[in-house]
Order: C-alpha cells, then structure tokens, then sequence
C-alpha cells in the first residue's frame, strides 16, 4: 500500500531561502501542500541550482540542522517546518558565486555622440522640456547671472589679496571642523578657476603637501596641505590649538 503524505502544520509557511552557489539569500512563502519535487522547481529560479543535484536542508531559528528535505514524494509540510526557519540549497555540480560574477558580462557602452543622438534618452527628456543645461535664459537673465558672477568674483579677488603668506589663519568649511594653520600660498591655480587659499595646517588633516596635479604652490610635511576657497578662510591671532603661552612652561 502506498504510503500518504499530510501537513501536520498552517497551510503557508515563511521561509529563508540561501544557496551554496551565492552569498545572498532571499525570504519566500510556500505553501505546506507543496511537494518537495515542485519546491525544487521553484527553488530553481531563486537559486541557479539544478534540480538533478540540488540538496536541500532544513536550518531551525537557531541556525541548527533540524534535517534533510530528501523525500521529492514529501509535502513541505510533512516537515517540522515552521515560520522564520531556513532551506539552505546546495549543489555540489555548480560552481560557486557563478552567478555573481559580472565580469563575464557582456557590458552595453554607447560613445557620447550616438547618446545625443538617440530621441528615448535622459538628455533628450531635458533638452525637449528645456530642463537643466538645456534650460532657455533670456538676455536679462543672462546679464544678471553675468553681473552676480563678476561680484563674486571681484569679491573673492579682494578677500584673497587681503591675506599674505606666513597669516596665521582658521579655516571653516561647511560640514567639516575648523582647522588652524598658516597661509603658505594665494593666488589662482591650474587645478580649478578662481582664487585660492593654500594652508599648512597644524596637523595632519589636509589632503597633500602643498602639490596638486604635479605642480607644487609651496612645500610642507606631506598631509599637512590643502586648498581653499577664500570665503572659507580667516586670517587674524589664531594660535596652535593645545598649547599654552604660561610663562611656567617650556
């Protein structure tokens, strides 16, 4: 006589599924009435595995093996199988991570010119709906935004000329702590347009040692260098941070 299967539990059941074959793992609900051959197909789609050399396995909440789900003929949930459990996927024929590996992937490129020309594409969206870069300025607006600009300018042009090198200076950058140090460089540069500030700080939280791109503004220990803006920077009686001028210390 042919042996009967029943679930012993609730009809649906939430499972973690993970897999020898990858490193990610994926929660699913299956329902008890399902046989464990049918539980392989779809575990097919979420690992990789194949069904011929999938073992599965049953991991409690504790992350024990409770047991193997070895019986295609078996309902899941003939099983002690319980909500939050685990069916761990191994398949010794696969090779692991198969699926993770994007190198082998044949990658889309499309040179700058074909992009401009394709009519589906982000930039034709902007330049259709005169968005961004493609937005239209009318000659007063224009003429605005050129004389804002050239305040700017003058602005940071005067704030850079008022400070000389060897002023002792504090430099506070949105976000970031206020560092002390001292002017080593002002002036324009070849990294970026406008007025800059270069600092040797007190410590080492710059970024270089007074180089960038192969050109060197002025020379310090490196880390100890950086580059600022000169609205970012205040120049005045800024002594080095953690020392005392007490007369009783040497």
């Amino acid at each position: 006589m042919a042996q009967e299967y029943s679930v012993i539990t609730q009809s649906l059941v939430t499972i973690n599924v993970s897999s020898s074959l990858n490193s990610f793992g994926s929660e699913r609900r299956f329902p008890k009435d399902l046989k464990i051959a049918e539980l392989k197909d779809k575990l097919v789609l979420l690992t990789g595995a194949s069904v011929s050399s999938m073992k599965l396995e049953l991991f409690n909440k504790e992350d024990k093996l409770v047991c193997p789900l070895d019986n295609d003929e078996a309902l899941l949930g003939s099983y002690p199988v319980e909500d939050g459990m685990r069916i761990h996927v191994n398949d010794p024929n696969a090779k692991v991570g198969e699926f993770e590996d994007v190198s082998k992937v044949e990658k889309f490129e499309l040179s700058a010119d074909e992009y401009a020309k394709r009519a589906d594409s982000v930039r034709a969206f902007k330049e259709r709906n005169k968005m961004g870069r493609f937005k239209e300025v009318t000659p007063e607006e224009q003429q605005r935004l050129d004389e804002e600009k050239k305040i700017k300018e003058q602005k940071e042009k005067e704030k850079a000329e008022s400070m000389k090198i060897g002023d002792r200076c504090e430099v506070q950058v949105a976000g970031q702590p206020s560092r002390r140090g001292c002017v080593q460089y002002v002036g324009t540069t070849d990294f970026k347009p406008g007025y800059w500030v270069g600092v040797q700080y007190d410590e080492p939280v710059g970024k270089n040692n007074g180089s960038v791109k192969g050109r060197q503004y002025f020379q310090c220990p490196d880390k100890y260098g950086g580059f600022v803006k000169p609205e970012n920077v205040e120049v005045g009686d800024f002594p080095e941070e953690g020392f005392d001028d007490d007369d009783d210390e040497m």
